[in-house]
């Protein structure tokens, strides 16, 4: 099989798949005929075929995929008007402080808020793939690590941690959590606002439009004590 067909065959597979592929999945193509320095050579030189379209093809944390570039989301928009995502702050300021200040455990992470963390709001963040315990502190309890997973990772289109935008870029992050709160089952206020725990009535926190993500998020990475120990037990 010659190059020009090789490529036909990625961009179709990766065209109809419904997730990112890895390029050891995408040498199954070929039954591993091709080695993975010639796939990437090859997925390479589709990327740039496909460089002046409204469709790009990235390699995010899991693999590579087909998507629309950024800039033609306004025009997407159009043809399915919504509202922007609205967050709780409770579970916008969880989701960047285990983002950006990873493992933590949840007494990191009230301390850092300085307020109680609902259960439900880790564990939706769980069910949505966004979040997971990575391991155990080695201190009183063993309280659980959380970090980030790779399919938040994919959600947002990176392929690494180290492309997270940085505190200081705060347009950046604006489109960062809009783009998770684009995606189907993204977490939403009424999810937990209000919801006891343990008990105890958790008063209803406030909603919060997308547009004012970044000061939450610069608020609630930077505040709190030092870092505690990082020791893991997985």
């Amino acid at each position: 099989m010659n190059s020009v067909d090789a490529k036909r065959v990625l961009e179709t597979a990766l065209i109809c798949a419904p997730q990112p592929v890895s390029i050891r999945d995408l040498r199954t193509l070929f039954d591993d005929a091709l080695g993975s320095d010639t796939v990437k050579m090859l997925l390479l030189e589709l990327q740039q075929d496909w460089a002046l379209r409204g469709v790009e093809l990235v390699q995010v944390a899991t693999g590579w995929r087909f998507q629309s570039r950024p800039e033609m989301r306004e025009f997407l928009d159009r043809l399915h008007p919504e509202k922007p995502p609205r967050y709780t702050r409770a579970t916008l300021e969880t989701l960047a402080i285990i983002a950006y200040r990873q493992p933590v455990t949840r007494g990191d992470i009230e301390d850092i808020r300085g307020v109680t963390v609902n259960s439900l709001i880790i564990k939706q963040l769980e069910d949505r793939g966004w979040v997971e315990v990575i391991g155990h502190r080695e201190t009183v309890g063993r309280p659980a690590l959380f970090a980030t997973t790779r399919q938040f990772l994919d959600d947002l289109g990176l392929q690494s941690l180290d492309q997270l935008p940085t505190l200081e870029d705060p347009g950046v992050q604006v489109s960062m959590f809009e783009a998770l709160g684009a995606i189907q089952g993204a977490p939403q206020s009424e999810d937990t606002a209000g919801v006891p725990e343990d008990g105890v009535q958790v008063p209803a926190v406030d909603e919060v439009d997308i547009e004012d993500a970044p000061d939450l998020i610069v608020g609630a990475t930077h505040s709190g004590a030092e870092e505690g120990p990082r020791d893991i037990d997985i």
